[in-house]
């Protein structure tokens, strides 16, 4: 699985709304997930299961690996299949590493995630300036709630994201193509502690680097 900008935004959207975990009180809605998990948690690690779908929501690629992520605007998706990849995300910079083609491409962390969800989520807690925020209910057995980008030029259409107890199950970001990546984290950890250097990257010798 080669890494497209499409795709790129949807890794960095889905790493840094993992911050939106929800912890939360009994009856609370998925907003109150929401804004209480927002003050409450700052790191948070877990394997995950990756499905991109088409517009007939036919499966055009699959990944999995691991994520670690500590706010504000840190985090490592490691992708184990297909490909080995790795996308590393300092605060300052992302650094995106292609195994099979020895590539490393940089680019500072405000331009790489722009408009999207993860510029929002990874260093602030305004959310609603940025998102129009609805509580969607209960439906089967997670609590949903949609967030939909007031920026035309986000990228996405919309992110759902579906909690289980006090952890979030699942994602969906729906893209302006018509695509839908679906993310689903089953072993979650809520505030591990992580060495700093899982968030450091150093380009591999031999490695060519495109970009800053």
């Amino acid at each position: 699985m080669k890494i497209t900008s499409t795709l790129l935004r949807h890794f960095l959207a889905a790493s840094c709304c993992l911050c939106l975990l929800g912890a939360s009180v009994a009856q609370a809605s998925s907003l109150d997930r929401l804004h209480r998990f927002v003050q409450s948690t700052q790191t948070g690690k877990s394997h995950f299961t990756q499905l991109v779908l088409d517009k007939k929501l036919a499966t055009v690629q699959e990944a999995n690996g691991t994520l670690e992520f500590s706010r504000p605007g840190k985090f490592r998706w490691t992708y184990e299949k297909p490909q080995g990849q790795l996308i590393v995300g300092d605060g300052e910079k992302v650094w995106v590493y292609d195994a099979e083609l020895k590539q490393v491409t940089v680019r500072k962390l405000d331009q790489a995630l722009g408009s999207t969800p993860a510029a929002l989520l990874a260093g602030r807690n305004d959310l609603e300036k940025f998102f129009v925020l609805k509580d969607l209910g209960k439906r089967g057995s997670l609590e949903w709630l949609e967030a939909t980008p007031k920026s035309k030029e986000s990228g996405f259409e919309l992110i759902r994201m579906g909690f289980k107890g006090d952890l979030l199950d699942v994602m969906e970001l729906r893209d302006n193509f018509g695509q839908t990546t679906v993310i689903r984290f089953p072993d979650l950890q809520r505030n591990p502690v992580l060495s700093p250097d899982r968030f450091t990257f150093t380009p591999p010798k031999g490695a060519d680097v495109i970009g800053e």
